[in-house]
């Protein structure tokens, strides 16, 4: 089941980890252990929201979730992302 789509640039780095054509940086480990821990900062601060959608509109929002497989609430979460 797939919960997201990629853009443009997240397919091409998907294609060179394929393609085995990535370069190890200097302080690989170090550079690893930093990004694991500014990933664990950002990533787990969920905050709920409130917002008033109209009938119609949330409807159509459930709507494409189950065509695509998801919960509606992951699809509104993935939008907002992208444009943010």
């Amino acid at each position: 089941m797939k919960y997201f789509e990629l853009d443009k640039k997240e397919e091409k780095v998907l294609e060179d980890f394929d393609n085995n054509q990535f370069i190890s940086v200097p302080n690989a480990k170090k550079e690893t252990l930093n990004l694991k821990r500014y990933a664990k900062n950002t990533l787990n601060k969920t905050k709920n929201i409130n917002i008033r959608l109209t009938e119609k509109d949330l409807q159509k929002i459930k709507s494409k979730a189950m065509e695509k497989g998801i919960p509606y609430q992951t699809l509104i979460t993935s939008l907002i992302h992208q444009e943010v």
